[in-house]
């Protein structure tokens, strides 16, 4: 079993491929503050290349077979592509090889507690509010966060031993390597269907991550959500719900949905009540908020310290984040690239006042995009004008199966004003060109449409005509 405690003579300088990834980063980041030699590559320099760089690694733009020299082990993601030269040379020249999830679920073995943050949606959110409570208090935990949070100046922040909190994805089944104490089970939807064979190979696989749980360990898990409560028969470990419906242990009522915020009052097993005030809007960000809260109780943490902590948290970056208001135009960023995601982001949307509400989407991958086609042209119907723009690949090669002309026909057959534009800049003429006082413009999607967000933020503080 691979074990990364301190730097020794077997392993002292890692390399990774992809080291600019925002989980890559983060457990690069652990291993340089033990003491190792860290090295890595990646295709464009980036803040967080800068930032790895300034703590000491030494960081490559691009890939390249001399880029490992040296290295006694080369950690590498599901993104790289089994050509790659770096990984190909370390096969050549027999250096240990070891995929993330492998490696995260080693470092997990030498933190007396773990946390793994798990579902279809919401994972970066959820752990951003657990990191929220957590942060500042006496557990001192390390936080891997898939996203970058104010009050942790980033996506990690490295505590003790005692406790490591992180997301844990279920592509590819990379989550079955990890070793958590406590679970958190968010919801179980179809996705990553180039992967998975149907919604019941996933939930087989949850089920899978389940029963890795100790006897002492805790399931923290949706009671609202079917496929959740598949998994939840023969346990060893302890399990606790959470939800809206009254069967739950961690039970919200009295729900309130406002102008950027929400609030309800918590009802812990009808023994305990609570107000709970979250700076975020929508249903799916209390589903949220409760399973952080029941986590950190669960872990031992006081009610009233939990509460009065979780209202502090403001968001993680590209999760519904606002990037600005600008000629009365308000633009929001959202990384949301599932069709039950898309629906819980434009719900929230709608909760603000405005006039019009602009969504602009990229589908990612063309899996995801093909299977879901259906469910992606029933998304969109609080939206008022959708643009959708072509298809991110991220690891896949277009088969030609699909795209995005196919959703954009299928939106229009629904009813759904909606358009094809390929290129971003094209995109943000065409916002401001149509856009008006009061509108709302949202980016969307796990690629990078939020540069359109970026240029449309540049062009109206230079004063462009809308």
């Amino acid at each position: 079993m691979l074990t990364f405690t301190k730097a020794n003579e077997k392993c002292n300088h890692i390399h990774f491929i992809g080291i600019g990834g925002i989980s890559m980063s983060g457990l690069a980041e652990i291993c340089l503050d033990a003491g190792y030699k860290v090295s890595g590559s990646d295709m464009k320099s980036s803040y967080t290349l800068d930032r790895l760089k300034n703590k000491g690694a030494n960081i490559f733009i691009n890939h390249d077979k001399k880029n490992v020299f040296g290295a006694d082990m080369v950690v590498y993601t599901s993104a790289i592509s089994e050509n790659n030269p770096e990984l190909l040379e370390s096969v050549n020249n027999d250096i240990t090889i070891v995929d993330r999830a492998t490696f995260l679920g080693s470092i997990m073995q030498n933190y007396n507690d773990s946390i793994a943050v798990s579902g279809t949606h919401g994972k970066t959110t959820t752990t951003g509010m657990l990191a929220s409570i957590l942060y500042n208090s006496p557990i001192n935990p390390t936080i891997l966060l898939g996203g970058n949070m104010g009050c942790i100046n980033g996506n990690i922040q490295i505590g003790d031993t005692k406790l490591l909190l992180t997301e844990a994805c279920e592509y590819k089944s990379n989550f079955l390597k990890f070793h958590p104490s406590i679970e958190i089970i968010l919801n179980i939807d179809k996705d990553h269907m180039d992967y998975f064979s149907s919604i019941e190979h996933i939930i087989d696989t949850f089920r899978e991550f389940v029963q890795k749980l100790p006897v002492d360990g805790s399931l923290i898990i949706n009671g609202d959500d079917e496929n959740c409560m598949k998994l939840i028969d023969n346990l060893k470990c302890s399990c606790f719900t959470f939800g809206i419906n009254k069967s739950c242990n961690y039970l919200a009522e009295d729900i309130s949905i406002g102008q950027n915020t929400s609030s309800y009052v918590l009802n812990i097993n009808n023994k305990v009540r609570k107000k709970v005030v979250l700076k975020s809007m929508g249903v799916h960000n209390i589903y949220n908020s409760l399973a952080a809260i029941a986590t950190a109780h669960v872990y031992g943490l006081n009610i009233d310290y939990i509460v009065s902590k979780i209202s502090e948290f403001d968001g993680t970056e590209r999760r519904f984040e606002f990037k600005g208001i600008t000629n009365n135009i308000t633009i929001i960023d959202d990384y949301a690239h599932h069709p039950t995601a898309v629906k819980a982001t434009l719900n929230s949307a709608r909760e603000i006042k405005h006039n019009k509400l602009y969504c602009i989407f990229q589908p990612h991958t063309y899996t995801r995009t093909y299977e879901l086609l259906n469910e992606f042209s029933e998304a969109f119907y609080n939206c008022d004008n959708v643009i959708i723009t072509d298809i991110y690949a991220a690891r896949e090669i277009d088969n030609g199966l699909v795209h995005s002309n196919h959703l954009v026909d299928k939106l229009k057959s629904n009813g759904v004003n909606a358009n094809y534009i390929k290129n971003f800049d094209d995109i943000k003429k065409h916002i401001l060109s149509n856009c008006t006082d009061g509108d709302i413009v949202i980016t969307m999607g796990a690629g990078n449409i939020y540069e359109v967000g970026n240029k449309l933020m540049n062009s109206f503080k230079k004063g462009a005509n809308i």
